[in-house]
């Protein structure tokens, strides 16, 4: 069983990617956390850090979300070098180069309220088993499309949903 971190109130974590989600940069709190040095995963797939519990169809929303130009905000749980788990509120924004090319992403992640772990936890619980009934490459749409059926049900996107939750509001 994963032990679990938590950052600090005040500690941002901070990465780059280039499009294909490759680690261009990492900031010394994802080192700490994560356990992994710059050389450790700097060119390596930002997925090096991917919690197996984190349903796939939520990555599938941030893909979509960020390819369009969109800031994607969400919930993500993350696993450490030492398989610890750590929660973060992240915010995924597009990167642009002068000419305005997209040439990558940054990731922000802040603490996530336990309140809102507690809240999204059963939802990503569900959106793994929706996952474990598919075939491996219909998996993340499947449990997407529940993922936004669900919210759809109590008249709520994710975006939306995930910032309510963060500042501790209900539905």
């Amino acid at each position: 069983m994963d032990n679990e971190l938590q950052l600090a109130a005040d500690e941002l974590i901070v990465s780059k990617t280039d499009l294909q989600g490759t680690i261009t940069y990492c900031n010394r709190v994802f080192m700490r956390i994560t356990g992994y040095s710059a050389a450790d995963v700097l060119g390596r797939p930002h997925t090096v850090i991917r919690h197996p519990g984190m349903p796939r169809g939520v990555f599938r929303h941030m893909w979509e979300t960020i390819e369009q130009g969109n800031e994607y905000c969400g919930f993500v749980k993350n696993r450490t070098s030492g398989n610890d788990a750590y929660w973060c509120f992240s915010v995924v924004t597009p990167d642009y180069d002068s000419k305005g090319r997209r040439r990558g992403y940054f990731a922000v992640q802040r603490r996530a309220r336990r309140e809102a772990i507690a809240s999204i936890t059963p939802i990503y619980d569900q959106m793994l088993a929706v996952e474990r009934r598919c075939p491996k490459a219909e998996a993340p749409a499947a449990s997407l499309r529940w993922l936004r059926d669900h919210l759809a049900e109590q008249d709520t996107e994710y975006e939306p949903f995930i910032i309510m939750l963060q500042r501790g509001e209900t539905i």
